[in-house]
This record gives C-alpha cells, structure tokens and sequence, in this order.
C-alpha cells in the first residue's frame, strides 16, 4: 500500500497573524522568493487584495489597506523587497520602537491615594495670603484627604494626625492643620445630604400613599 505522510499542525510553522489564516502566510513566504521585482511586487498586491476579501466588512475604514500591507510586512519578518502604494517601506525597527517609559514620581506615588486634585489644592492654598480665609482653605483641604483615604482603604481607621502629618509631606512643610480645626466636615456633611435625601424620598413616598387611600 502507498504510504502518506500526513502534516500536522503541531509540526507546521506558527501563523503570525492567524486571522489570515496558513494560506497567506505561504503566499507571503512565496513571494519572498520570487527574483523579478515587477513580479513580486504585482504578486505581493494580489495578497493585499485577497487579504481585504476576507475581510470585506472592513473594506470602509480608514487606511485599511495601509495595515493590511503592514500585516504582510509582518507576516513576511520584514523580509520582503516590494513597495506599499504610499511608497513607504515599513521597517522592523520602525514598528517595534516605543516610547521611552516615564517614572511615576515615587513621592507622589507614596500618595497617589489622595489623588492629584489634592495637589491643585495644596498649590492654590500656597499661593494664598496668611490669614482665616487660608486656613479655612487648609481645612478643606484635610477634610477632603480624610475622605478620600476612607474611600481608599475602607478597612482600616485613619487617624487625623495621619492626615496632618501627609499634608505637612506634600506641601514641603508649608502647610499645617490647626489642632482647633475639625476635618471630619466633609464626610459628615454628606451623610447628613444622604439622611437629609432618603427622609425627602420616603416622605413623597408616605405622602403618594395618603392620596391613593383617598
């Protein structure tokens, strides 16, 4: 009996972009042989069209054809002699260039809980004049930290020196809160807005009751 050597997928190369699927990708890998330039770069266009019929939903968008050459440059390692129709060669080291990585400052890091809104805060209370109007900024201030580190670490109790003391870091030094100062303003003013909102809603609530019953 004649024997077949049967291929399988476990043993094949491993598809680039597998939406084009294995036929492509020896399309590509022909074309990479091919010694007449006219040729290869006629046949290399073939691809580009019938890798847009696979996809005809996309045909619409914007520079489709534009990634599709860049899928076959991919395809091809970057080893491929033709010239996309805006001329321009895509290149390996073009398309895995990235940006260099910028280092989150660590002492905002420390703090990141607080937000940077509590940064645009310490600023315009620096820029203040001396005075009751500054430090009943400060303690706004405190009192809108205090409820964000709740509303970041609800598990665990937050003392107003550990307030006083983050406020002191992040200004330099130039900020303090008063002893007298209470910075429990904030999240008390919006339980009493909740208490306030949940006894208005039941009593619209009663008071619908008391006209259906008439």
């Amino acid at each position: 009996m004649e024997s077949f050597d049967l291929e399988y997928n476990s043993a094949r190369e491993n598809l680039v972009i597998p939406e084009y699927g294995r036929n492509v990708q020896k399309l590509i890998d022909y074309a990479k042989t091919i010694e007449d330039p006219k040729f290869r770069q006629a046949f290399a266009e073939k691809i580009v069209d019938l890798m847009q019929q696979m996809h005809p939903q996309a045909r619409n968008m914007d520079d489709y054809r534009e990634k599709l050459w860049k899928h076959v440059f991919r395809i091809a390692e970057y080893d491929l002699d033709v010239t996309p129709p805006d001329g321009q060669v895509i290149k390996k080291s073009e398309v895995e260039k990235r940006p260099d990585m910028i280092d989150y400052p660590e002492f905002e890091a420390k703090y990141r809980h607080y937000g940077h809104n509590v940064q645009r805060l310490i600023k315009k209370a620096l820029s203040m004049e001396p005075g009751p109007k500054k430090d009943g900024f400060v303690g706004v201030i405190g009192s809108y930290m205090k409820l964000a580190y709740r509303t970041w670490n609800k598990e665990h109790y937050v003392s107003d020196d550990i307030i006083k003391s983050d406020l002191e870091s992040l200004s330099n030094g130039q900020l303090t809160l008063k002893d007298s100062v209470s910075i429990d303003n904030l999240s008390n003013s919006n339980r009493r807005r909740k208490r306030t909102s949940n006894n208005n809603n039941n009593g619209h609530k009663n008071r619908g009751r008391g006209r259906k019953r008439k």
